[in-house]
């Protein structure tokens, strides 16, 4: 059996004892029915994984005992941050999961003019947590030990309006009506992708992101859905710049 990759807010050190929080526990011993003296991997997001050997296993609670820390990373040399279109049902959901599993840094939910999707404080507040409960899920199972952040969502105005990612080298703007392609671009190292939701991004969203030196992108003569556009981008660009040969 493959050994179960379990993320921990807590802090690793080689020979700590930890309990695990419920939803790791149910995991391991419901779902996995796992046993004492069994090992499990740990990661905690600040850098290589740790190997971990199963104490007591509860329905409520699981213990274990840290061995060995293992300075392994699997993140790609091409920081990419995503700002997408909040999208309806589960298709957002499936954006995070395969975003995260392609190697995405940074993710920012965006409210649209054709937002259909209408969420504001518990309920963003929910959401918000949902989404990074997938990106951790997806960081576990693709042997991610580094989760992408996810920004608080935010109006795409307000968002254009400071800048977006001010710190990439290169911003994207996915827009059907442009003859640029990619490899047309010098070689990045950080770059920022912004798609729209169903419907896509409005003319005046599109004219504000490249007044904000967002560049047009087509990924070519077919028009793709919400949720297979950025997927579709980010994997030519981790070819062209990442790490997928």
């Amino acid at each position: 059996m493959r050994i179960p990759r379990i993320f921990t807010e807590l802090h690793l050190a080689s020979g700590a004892e930890l309990s695990l929080d419920e939803r790791a526990a149910r995991h391991l011993a419901s779902a996995l029915r796992m046993t004492v003296g069994q090992e499990i991997t740990l990661f905690n997001g600040e850098g290589g994984e740790y190997a971990a050997e199963l104490l007591a296993v509860g329905k409520k609670g699981v213990s274990v005992k840290v061995t060995a820390h293992r300075n392994v990373e699997r993140e790609s040399p091409l920081h990419l941050h995503l700002a997408i279109g909040v999208s309806r049902g589960e298709r957002m959901d499936w954006i995070v999961q395969k975003a995260t599993e392609l190697g995405v840094s940074e993710i920012t939910p965006l409210f649209t003019e054709r937002t259909e999707v209408k969420l504001s404080g518990d309920r963003l507040d929910k959401k918000q947590q949902h989404w990074q409960q997938i990106a951790i899920s997806a960081c576990e199972q693709s042997q991610r030990n580094r989760v992408p952040t996810l920004h608080t969502p935010t109006h795409i105005d307000q968002w254009l309006s400071a800048g977006g990612d001010t710190a990439a080298e290169l911003k994207l703007v996915l827009h059907h009506r442009t003859a640029k392609k990619l490899s047309e671009h010098a070689p990045q190292t950080h770059i920022c992708l912004l798609v729209g939701p169903e419907g896509g991004l409005s003319d005046h969203e599109i004219d504000q992101a490249m007044a904000g030196q967002f560049q047009p992108l087509a990924l070519g003569p077919r028009v793709m859905r919400t949720e297979t556009a950025p997927l579709a981008a980010i994997s030519i660009l981790q070819s062209l710049w990442g790490d997928m040969g």
